[in-house]
């Protein structure tokens, strides 16, 4: 079921082993993984601290529900993990679920974001979206995924980056670019085809443009953009000094979103800006349900080479996962 409830916590009060508002965030250190539950921890106003999990071998040869002892079978930068335990144990992804139940039965409460592809009993509280197809006595259901894309955070970076982009024309479209993965495909042919719709937006509604790619944008895919968007005065993101990505979101007065990431149209749809989905090759049943959703709250609309706009509000179900969270654990 899909539950509501109040804004996130105050901040959990420290107590005298200086660990009380630490929370782990146990990821592979993919991006949209960590996102997700970097902004639960922060949310529930607790101080994150990465932990990026690698297991070790034989352990990354089975399923993480048949690890013998999961908090000997990963190691990190810092080496393997040990006391003294956080707070709060926040994990998402494969290898995070069963070092998030192992520390559940040290006595450390765990959450982890996602589907845990393991028995959600093992955790104190389960987070999923709704096209995770996840239910229980312990499962808190949302329509978005989580991220850090906080009013907080896009007040900040609105601030810094609004002088940097005063130069471009308005309406501003921001684009989040993606890349290619197992379902979909985002290379030269697919970005070139993307520049000329969002060149032909330009052109014709008089919009200025701002792209930044990500972590898993082909090298080849993001300059073939930059070189077909340079005539239009766009500006695109190289990867090189701060990442724009927060300040886009903030100032945007529409986001064109490719459709392989429900982390980055969730954060655009935290925002107020419309969103355009633009469609990549391949299929996905999972992401297909959640642009599903947003195009039935009129949240999004696929991406034709024109703007628009029309009037929306901010999706995001980050605070009311934090506030169920905290009741929850009694945070």
């Amino acid at each position: 079921m899909l539950i509501s409830g109040p804004t996130p916590p105050a901040p959990a009060a420290a107590t005298g082993n200086g660990a009380a508002s630490s929370a782990w965030v146990l990821t592979e250190g993919h991006a949209g993984m960590e996102a997700q539950a970097l902004g639960l921890a922060e949310a529930l106003r607790l101080v994150p601290e990465p932990r990026r999990l690698r297991a070790r071998l034989p352990w990354d040869w089975l399923p993480g529900r048949l690890w013998p002892s999961p908090l000997r079978g990963v190691t990190t930068e810092a080496g393997a993990l040990g006391p003294p335990w956080p707070r709060l144990a926040v994990g998402c992804g494969n290898v995070a679920a069963p070092v998030g139940a192992a520390l559940r039965r040290r006595g450390v409460p765990a959450v982890h974001v996602q589907h845990p592809k393991m028995d959600p009993a093992s955790f104190d509280v389960v987070v999923a979206a709704c096209h995770d197809g996840l239910t229980g006595p312990n499962v808190v259901v949302t329509r978005t995924a989580l991220h850090r894309a906080s009013p907080e955070r896009l007040a900040a970076a609105r601030a810094a980056w609004a002088p940097r982009l005063a130069d471009l024309p308005h309406p501003l479209v921001a684009v989040l670019v993606g890349g290619s993965n197992g379902r979909f495909r985002l290379d030269v042919p697919v970005a070139t085809r993307l520049a000329n719709e969002l060149g032909a937006m330009a052109r014709f509604d008089r919009v200025g443009l701002a792209v930044t790619p990500s972590r898993r944008t082909a090298p080849e895919a993001a300059a073939a953009l930059s070189r077909r968007l340079a005539p239009f005065g766009a500006f695109v993101w190289g990867g090189a000094g701060a990442n724009p990505y927060f300040g886009l979101l903030a100032l945007a007065d529409a986001i064109v979103v490719t459709c392989d990431s429900v982390s980055m149209m969730s954060e655009a749809a935290a925002t107020t800006a419309p969103i355009f989905i633009f469609e990549l090759p391949g299929r996905s049943r999972r992401i297909g349900a959640f642009i599903e959703m947003l195009m039935r709250e009129r949240r999004a609309h696929p991406f034709t080479g024109r703007f628009r706009s029309w009037p929306v509000a901010p999706l995001d179900d980050t605070p009311m996962a934090a506030a169920e969270v905290a009741r929850r654990l009694g945070l």
